[in-house]
């Protein structure tokens, strides 16, 4: 993997080390979107056909870069929420269950666990990392473990912690679930298109993604994978394109009980999107040719000298092992001011974000060994 900074619309002079918050924009994704935009201008040439074959485009291109066998499992979201949504609202949950949520995940991914838990009686158990950071990530994963139990009706969590890109072990999380026959559904918004993911190895039961930070799509736009699990499922809304032979205009006042295959159901009504869809789709094909195990090595190699001295000044990374590259956490010493580390990123113009109590840097193939060190010497 080389520098691609040439492919992306960024600001001369800017240090953007922030995608974990929105990613710039390639410029093919903008050259896509421009020329959508006029379409809408001349609609005698947006045929009926035309609703339906970009956003099974979509999907399949999604389908492969989560390594999801069938394309018909995967559907087209505006957000999170709403994806996550579409699963809580179908997982089952009886009175005394337990709902289980990562200390301090996003919102998204946390609200309408607490409307579930409320209107069926269940409880939410929050899992907490240790409060030192020797061995943090290792003892995290194994309170996540210990914590599923017969009780466990869902656990609902992330790939890498939004905040500080902590990584969690999904693999030997699912099979836990499955010894209790619980259900898995992932926030991937985080990780996927970053950090390689496969559906065939990890078998989640649901993995929701927003499409404008690490999948480099439009705001507006998300991706969701839904197992066989959901196929008989009801959706958060209910629109004509969702119910079978949708296709046939002519017939759409013949109203159908019937839904479209599998996951069809849960995508988001107007998915055809003339805009954001092309647009998305554009972003993924360029991921795939990347491919997030190149992006993900790219990360490594421009960060690792920074990483170390950082650590040599006190500041806690976590173990290179228990995190990932595209994403992770600073979390500063006592004798380092934050508000003057702060007043200096903003005077070189390097752009972060601070979560909880981490400096977040979320790097990318735009980036280079040069804006790491340009990052250390604020230190």
């Amino acid at each position: 993997m080389q520098h691609q900074k040439h492919l992306f619309d960024l600001s001369e002079g800017t240090t953007y080390l922030n995608c974990a918050y929105m990613s710039p924009q390639l410029k093919s994704v903008s050259k896509v979107g421009l020329k959508s935009v006029l379409r809408k201008a001349k609609p005698d040439k947006i045929l009926p056909e035309d609703f339906f074959n970009q956003k099974e485009i979509l999907k399949q291109r999604f389908a492969t870069l989560i390594d999801a066998p069938d394309y018909r499992n995967i559907a087209s979201i505006p957000s999170v929420s709403y994806g996550i949504a579409n699963a809580a609202n179908n997982v089952p949950i009886k009175k005394g269950d337990e709902i289980l949520l990562v200390d301090e995940q996003f919102p998204s991914n946390v609200y309408v666990w607490q409307e579930i838990a409320q209107k069926k009686g269940a409880i939410i158990k929050v899992i907490k990392p240790p409060q030192s950071f020797n061995n943090r990530s290792i003892i995290w994963n194994q309170n996540i473990l210990a914590a599923i139990n017969k009780k466990t009706a869902v656990i609902a969590m992330c790939h890498v912690h939004w905040a500080d890109g902590t990584l969690f072990d999904l693999k030997t999380i699912r099979e836990k679930t499955k010894s209790v026959d619980a259900m898995l559904v992932i926030d991937g918004t985080q990780s996927i298109g970053a950090l390689p993911f496969s559906v065939q190895e990890i078998k989640p039961d649901a993995l929701v993604c927003g499409g404008y930070k690490w999948m480099l799509g439009p705001y507006s736009t998300g991706m969701a994978y839904y197992s066989d699990k959901f196929n008989n499922g009801t959706p958060i809304e209910h629109n004509w394109m969702h119910r079978y032979n949708s296709e046939d205009f002519t017939k759409l006042t013949q109203y159908e009980d019937r839904y479209q295959e599998k996951a069809a159901r849960y995508s988001v009504g107007e998915a055809s999107n003339f805009v954001l869809t092309p647009m998305l789709i554009r972003s993924i094909e360029q991921l795939i040719e990347w491919s997030p195990a190149a992006i993900q090595a790219y990360c490594k190699t421009i960060s690792s000298t920074a990483v170390q001295k950082l650590r040599d000044l006190g500041c806690f990374i976590e173990d290179d092992d228990h995190r990932a590259y595209h994403l992770f956490g600073i979390y500063l010493p006592k004798h380092i001011d934050l508000e003057k580390l702060k007043a200096k990123l903003k005077q070189e113009n390097i752009i972060v974000s601070f979560r909880g109590n981490a400096m977040r840097v979320s790097p990318h193939v735009y980036n280079s060994e040069v804006n790491f060190e340009k990052l250390l010497n604020c230190f």
